[in-house]
């Protein structure tokens, strides 16, 4: 059965057009950022740059280093939306969006953390062998099928993503809206509907809708009765959050997505009527068949893993965060903290308390006081800095307070740790962190 299922051939018209999809919107997404400001922001302005921990040594090029780094990655989308190249284009690309994510996580979104996983699978598919222009330069490698697995991958990530983000939603403050009216608030201005973002019986459909798309679209998306309608709903969805949230390429590319649940023929109808339709069935089971089997068992096992990590690890993950990343957890709460550090010269005992608007732009000072992990990073620099001057410094988070979901604000780290003689362990609850109490 596994055999039939991985290794039928099955025509390619989805892989295709999803190609050209996906080069398109990560062309936009890559150019968008310039555009926007959004490369000057998280990567050219600031002093100090928060990577992923482990990654620091991942840095932001100098000068107009970044808008050349991003202007690079969208020409290598535009590459392979043309299929231009394309095996060099994709792993060029999934290199460089990959290095970009990591050297910066004031601005995560888990569009980012697919973009990466997605851009990875891509140099593995065949996904220029119609339609490109490698496949017009060399007409012997042009071809009507790939093999089910490419389609199945692409299903069972997208079925991990929907239904961790759906159980996410299954606590207290989503099930009684109270974080639906959080999110809304600031979008009281939007012309037309912003008013009606406001309305309780809104928050309501919102967070209710919400739970039941994430954990049915995938499964209705697959069965044929209800796949018309899941892609109605789909592009309601999609469309709103692009609307309201304005989470750049992520909707489109979750529609782009939709062809991967259509029946290839289908597919082929809507945007390749001249392409020869492949309907042989046939089963072709490679040389590297144990190893393509082992490597998806492998990394699916991590994709399964990681989201539930958190449940391993002490205390409640919407409070400590610890666990939170790469796991799926989205739109699901609001955080706001405040602190302060306080800096002591070991060799003499004197004591100041840091300006944070001297090191960090203002974006990163709403994210220090509410992430055990930036304060930890920031604790660490503030440490190497002195030392590069001759000082051994102990490093204070005080009056450290996070309020969660609008709720009062409360202690958040210990201000007795030093936290420049801390380590950081991304699978372990870390004891300078007070304890929940009574959040939920």
């Amino acid at each position: 059965m596994l055999n039939r299922l991985l290794f039928t051939k099955i025509d390619n018209a989805p892989l295709i057009i999803f190609r050209v999809f996906f080069g398109t919107l990560i062309a936009l997404e890559s150019f968008g950022a310039i555009l926007t400001g959004w490369v000057k922001a998280n990567l050219v302005d600031p002093e100090f740059n928060f990577s992923f921990i482990g990654f620091e040594w991942l840095r932001p090029l100098p000068g107009l280093g970044m808008y050349f780094y991003f202007a690079i990655m969208g020409a290598l989308g535009i590459c392979i939306a043309l299929g231009y190249r394309y095996r060099w284009s994709i792993i060029g690309f999934t290199l460089l969006w990959t290095s970009a994510y990591l050297m910066q996580k004031t601005s995560y979104n888990n569009h980012y953390y697919l973009l990466v996983l997605i851009s990875g699978f891509m140099i593995f598919f065949p996904a220029n062998r119609y339609l490109s222009i490698d496949a017009k330069k060399r007409p012997e490698i042009e071809r009507y099928a790939m093999a089910g697995w490419v389609k199945w991958t692409i299903v069972l990530q997208l079925f991990l993503v929907y239904t961790y983000a759906g159980i996410a939603k299954l606590y207290g403050d989503w099930l009684d809206f109270r974080i639906i009216g959080i999110l809304m608030h600031d979008k009281a201005d939007y012309p037309i509907i912003g008013n009606l973002l406001q309305e309780p019986w809104a928050h309501r459909i919102i967070g209710t809708f919400g739970i039941l798309f994430d954990l049915c679209i995938v499964p209705a998306l697959l069965w044929r009765p209800t796949r018309k309608i899941a892609f109605v709903m789909s592009l309601f969805f999609h469309l709103f959050n692009s609307i309201v949230f304005q989470i750049g390429i992520f909707p489109y590319l979750s529609l782009a997505f939709m062809v991967f649940f259509f029946e290839p023929k289908t597919i082929r109808n809507l945007f390749f009527k001249k392409k020869p339709f492949y309907d042989d069935h046939e089963i072709v089971i490679p040389s590297y068949r144990i190893a393509l089997v082992t490597m998806m068992g492998l990394y699916f096992s991590v994709q399964i893993a990681l989201p539930l990590r958190h449940l391993f690890i002490k205390d409640n993950v919407l409070w400590t965060e610890e666990g939170h990343r790469l796991s799926w957890r989205m739109m699901l709460r609001s955080r706001t903290g405040t602190v302060q550090f306080k800096v002591v010269n070991r060799n003499n005992g004197q004591s100041e308390t840091i300006d944070l608007g001297d090191y960090l732009t203002t974006k990163q000072q709403q994210r220090i006081g509410s992430y055990p992990d930036f304060l930890w990073q920031f604790a660490q620099y503030l440490k190497k800095r002195n030392m590069e001057q001759g000082k051994r410094v102990s490093v204070f988070a005080i009056n450290s307070k996070v309020s969660i979901n609008g709720k009062p604000y409360r202690s958040f780290i210990d201000p007795k740790v030093d936290l420049a003689n801390e380590r950081w362990d991304p699978f372990r609850h870390h004891q300078w962190i007070l304890p929940s109490g009574q959040f939920k």
